[in-house]
């Protein structure tokens, strides 16, 4: 968990904080010269962050940050023979050194998106009152504006699939990794392209069964 959830913390916070600005900022253009009230910038941010930027985005970049690592770490230990001597002790090593990778993405990733969604709501906000774009008050109507906790939901069930996802994939390429170590890179740039696949193919999948 230290090493998927906090040693990603940066990265995620930083991520998010600027995709929040970024959306806030192009979709305040788009308004510009319409009718719609200015304050609905907050109600597109808050959607946008919780059902699709926050558990997409998010994950994608873990899919290249904890799912290399953790190819690169199984595959390392594979050629080095060091399963092969856990199994020789009787280790059961796809409980011993996957389960816990899986069961630790599955706990701490929802709680990587939940702090996400905080920091680019936060990035939306700041970067509307620095340009003078909205003010606080019409950026928060617009977050509390026709608020609907199923999204949360939705967002919960997309960080549980997506990080069994990347981590199962990125497990399963480095611990039947074999060769040297061109054959670990070949197996880390797998893990992070399939992972980053199958994460677009499932949020898909996920938006068609439940939205």
């Amino acid at each position: 968990m230290n090493q998927i959830g906090i040693g990603s913390f940066s990265i995620i916070s930083i991520m998010s904080l600027f995709v929040g600005a970024v959306t806030a900022i192009q979709f305040s253009y788009q308004l510009e010269d319409s009718f719609v009230p200015v304050w609905w910038v907050g109600y597109i941010v808050r959607d946008s962050m919780i059902l699709e930027m926050a558990p997409t985005l998010s994950c994608l970049l873990l899919a290249g940050k904890v799912g290399s690592n953790i190819s690169s770490e199984l595959g390392t230990m594979r050629i080095s023979e060091q399963i092969d001597a856990m199994e020789i002790m009787g280790v059961n090593t796809a409980a011993y050194l996957v389960g816990p990778k899986i069961f630790a993405a599955i706990f701490v990733v929802p709680f990587l998106i939940i702090l996400a969604v905080g920091f680019g709501i936060g990035g939306g906000l700041a970067v509307g009152i620095a340009s003078g774009t909205y003010s606080i008050d019409e950026y928060v109507r617009g977050l509390q504006d026709n608020f609907d906790p199923f999204n949360v939901w939705v967002m919960y069930v997309k960080s549980v699939v997506f990080s069994f996802l990347l981590t199962s994939i990125a497990c399963y390429q480095g611990y039947f990794a074999s060769g040297g170590a061109l054959d670990i890179g070949a197996a880390s740039t797998r893990a992070v392209v399939f992972g980053s696949i199958m994460i677009i193919i499932a949020n898909l999948v996920i938006a068609l069964m439940i939205l």
